[in-house]
């Protein structure tokens, strides 16, 4: 195991019971449990477990500036890169590449072999062998054809404001139409 400078291994979890508005400690007395060949960069800050373990699998590599909450585990071989944030009781799969500024919130689970792009936000459990961006996070492709269609959105709008400007326009010159022949069929009686 190489563990880099700045690292802290054990801290307390994130865990706490509000009271009539009063925010109150839940000690957290686990432990974290790091396997062989493990390597964990600079400033990166890996909590204890509420009750029983945090667990980095075997093999995983851990970049810079990454929090790894109470109770996840890790499976084998997996890429954690920098400023990424797994929070409590989540499960990564084995294999798994977390780029940098991911954002993982609890208690769900990311399958075996999937990855998870720079920056995207995981909102629920990721299938294994599934590539997922975007916030939140949804799969590879899906993403990719939704930033395209954002990007479009100004000239759509534009378009749109002059759909309604046309559409106004005739209708307008059809009332027109449709008063003057009204008119006439009164006189024609």
């Amino acid at each position: 195991v190489i563990i880099h400078s700045g690292t802290i291994i054990g801290s307390d979890g994130f865990g706490f019971a509000t009271v009539r508005g009063v925010h109150h400690k839940i000690p957290q007395i686990g432990t974290v449990i790091i396997e062989d060949d493990v390597e964990i960069g600079a400033n990166v800050t890996i909590d204890r477990a509420r009750f029983d373990k945090t667990l980095i699998r075997h093999g995983t590599k851990i970049d810079n500036l990454v929090q790894i909450a109470h109770n996840v585990i890790i499976g084998e071989h997996t890429i954690v890169v920098a400023q990424t944030g797994i929070s409590g009781s989540t499960v990564i799969g084995k294999n798994v590449i977390l780029a940098g500024q991911a954002g993982i919130i609890g208690h769900i689970c990311v399958g075996d072999n999937a990855v998870v792009a720079a920056q995207a936000g995981v909102t629920k459990s990721v299938p294994e062998n599934t590539c997922v961006s975007g916030y939140p996070a949804k799969p590879h492709k899906k993403a990719k054809r939704i930033n395209a269609c954002v990007q479009k959105l100004p000239d759509l709008y534009n378009l749109v404001s002059n759909l309604q400007q046309k559409i106004a326009g005739l209708e307008a010159a059809l009332e027109g139409k449709n008063s003057g022949v009204s008119a006439d069929n009164s006189q024609s009686s």
